[in-house]
């Protein structure tokens, strides 16, 4: 921890609205080609530096690039085009193909390789002033020269490879940074220098990991890709008392044993899971006259429950059966799945379990008691905050009530659960540094974090009984465990998983969001009391973006909108409506699932 501290102590992220931090990255590139080579040419933000990365096209079916190593001024880069251009007359000369803002990797499928390119980004929000893209368009180029290509590179099956990867549209739900890691948390973003360049990559929300790797072992950088996260991003500005302030909501998806909803379920042998997706909420303020900017954030995750289990879509059967398997009894799987959150996010890791209690066919009260055998196998071994804290809690049953009865009930849930995390804020302070760039860093002494970490609640044995729920939290001590400190740390994560983790598992996640709310507008100072009431305007306004992510992980896993019942009836929506529209949702999803999910997951494989 002291080490930790340390590090934040050093670190300097943040810049002013109208200048980024970095200036020495490529964000913008242009595409030239002759008979023999591609020339992409790279500059930064400022026109100051420009770059140049050769590329063969005399090699049908290898991938040769070379980086030239000289920084040249716009004048100077202009008149090695022209030189090249005259070197090429007889042949065509130099020719402009397409100006494009990163390369999103080299692909090859039989023969030839193909190099996918960003040709059109949008703006789509800010972290602390840095800005953050999502793909307006994409263009896949083949790099052979036409003349060296063989007929195996407009074969029928290299065209079916190329029509699946096509499949896959980067249009929606990715998104990317060049000056910001998009791929992790603001907390891990201050705390973790060691991280960075090639790395980045290699982390598990990383996407396009492996179409960059060839092209950043060749050049030992990633000066010349953008690093792709896959989920969800959503930026608005919102007001309380009169102040304004930013949330963002971010949910990223994990690349491993990534996958469609019946092919990909429960957890594999290195103890990934499906649906693995960790969803950041950040709030701040803008900085004003020089005074420090105070931002905060909160992450909680959603993954599949974490055994071998499976389930076969059938045209015939709607509802499949729940298969599980007795393949891993000493439930090694899941061990790995828990040791690789505690390296993620520290402990304790809180599991809350959503999927039912009682039905008349088991299916999912199979996974149910399996999983509370799993729990406690590994807490055996386990002491004080390293046991795993378990919940469970079967929403089905409770939402037959009202609405507002099942989020007051998961608030008290998420109420528990942040006070043995707490959540990360930090007040950042800009300097004049001599190039004119304000930059920020952290206030406060060395001690300050360490002693404005949210006291851990220690519990002896891990929690399994459904009653225990309602003694979480108590209203009207809120003020005692949460007042205002100087900066403070997230330690462990809420884990939260119903079967598919979609529809349950969304309406938890929005009661977690709510009340996590109400704790950072109270250590941000913009409100005294950290509880937010259901029926004020900023929990409809906080319920609409995690409605909107609900919806975007659901189409990406399940194949339709999510199950937004709850939702519904907090807004009031006309009951046959909402019954039409679930209604609607199951036969989409029900239908790709059974016809379409094939070729989306090998979309995805490849």
């Amino acid at each position: 921890m002291e080490e930790e501290k340390e590090k934040i102590q050093n670190r300097v992220v943040v810049v002013d609205d109208a200048v980024e931090l970095k200036c020495s990255y490529m964000q913008k590139f242009r595409l030239y080609e002759t008979r023999s080579n591609f020339y992409m040419i790279g500059r930064d933000k400022s026109r100051t530096s420009w770059r140049v990365l050769k590329i063969d096209r005399l090699d049908p079916t290898e991938l040769n690039i070379t980086e030239d190593l000289t920084v040249y001024s716009e004048i100077e880069c202009c008149d090695l085009l022209r030189r090249i251009h005259e070197g090429n007359k007889s042949i065509g000369g130099l020719k402009f193909v397409t100006t494009c803002y990163g390369i999103i990797g080299f692909v090859k499928f039989l023969e030839p390789y193909y190099m996918l390119l960003i040709t059109k980004r949008r703006k789509i929000g800010t972290i602390c002033g840095h800005t953050i893209y999502g793909i307006a368009k994409s263009e896949m180029v083949p790099i052979p020269h036409p003349t060296v290509r063989s007929k195996m590179a407009y074969s029928k099956d290299e065209n079916r490879y190329k029509k699946l990867l096509c499949s896959v549209d980067l249009t929606k739900d990715f998104f990317f940074s060049y000056s910001y890691n998009v791929m992790f948390s603001l907390q891990r973003n201050l705390t973790d220098h060691n991280t960075t360049g090639q790395s980045l990559y290699e982390t598990l929300f990383v996407w396009n990991e492996f179409l960059t790797r060839g092209v950043r072992n060749n050049l030992q950088n990633a000066s010349w890709t953008v690093a792709l996260v896959y989920g969800f991003f959503k930026q608005v500005k919102l007001s309380i008392s009169g102040r304004d302030f930013h949330l963002t909501i971010i949910a990223r998806r994990s690349r491993h044993y990534a996958g469609t909803r019946y092919l990909k379920r429960g957890v594999n042998e290195k103890g990934r899971v499906a649906n693995d997706v960790e969803t950041e909420q950040i709030v701040f303020a803008d900085a004003r006259d020089g005074s420090p900017m105070k931002i905060s954030s909160v992450v909680q995750i959603r993954g599949s429950i974490p055994l071998f289990w499976s389930q076969e879509a059938s045209p015939l059967n709607i509802k499949p059966d729940i298969i599980l398997s007795k393949k891993d009894n000493t439930f090694e799987a899941t061990r790995l799945h828990f040791e690789n959150l505690v390296k993620r996010y520290g402990n304790p890791i809180i599991i809350l379990n959503l999927i039912k209690t009682h039905e008349k066919k088991p299916r999912e009260t199979i996974l149910r008691a399996e999983f509370a055998n799993a729990v406690r196998s590994i807490n055996k071994n386990m002491k004080g905050e390293n046991r795993l804290r378990f919940l469970h809690w079967d929403l089905h049953r409770h939402s037959r009530r009202k609405a507002t009865n099942v989020l007051t009930q998961l608030g008290k849930v998420a109420a528990y659960a942040l006070k043995l995390t707490g959540v990360f804020y930090c007040s950042l302070t800009p300097n004049l540094t001599p190039e004119g760039l304000f930059q920020y860093s952290f206030t406060g002494n060395k001690n300050s974090i360490g002693n404005s970490l949210t006291k851990q609640a220690s519990m002896d044995k891990d929690v399994d009984r459904e009653a225990e729920v309602n003694n979480c939290y108590y209203s009207g001590d809120e003020n005692k465990e949460y007042s205002v400190r100087p900066e403070m740390l997230q330690a462990g994560v809420l884990r939260t998983n119903c079967i598919d983790c979609l529809d349950r598992t969304n309406v938890a996640q929005y009661a977690y969001g709510l009340t996590a709310l109400g704790r950072q507008l109270q250590v941000l100072e913009f409100s005294e009391s950290p509880y937010i009431d259901l029926d004020n305007s900023l929990a409809k306004e906080l319920m609409a973006v995690y409605e909107s992510m609900g919806d975007t992980l659901a189409f990406q896993y399940g194949g339709s909108a999510a199950h937004n019942k709850i939702f519904s009836e907090r807004r009031g929506q006309w009951k046959a409506a909402t019954q039409s529209q679930e209604f609607l949702r199951t036969l989409q999803r029900y239908y790709n699932n059974t016809y379409a999910d094939g070729d989306k997951q090998k979309a995805i494989n490849m």
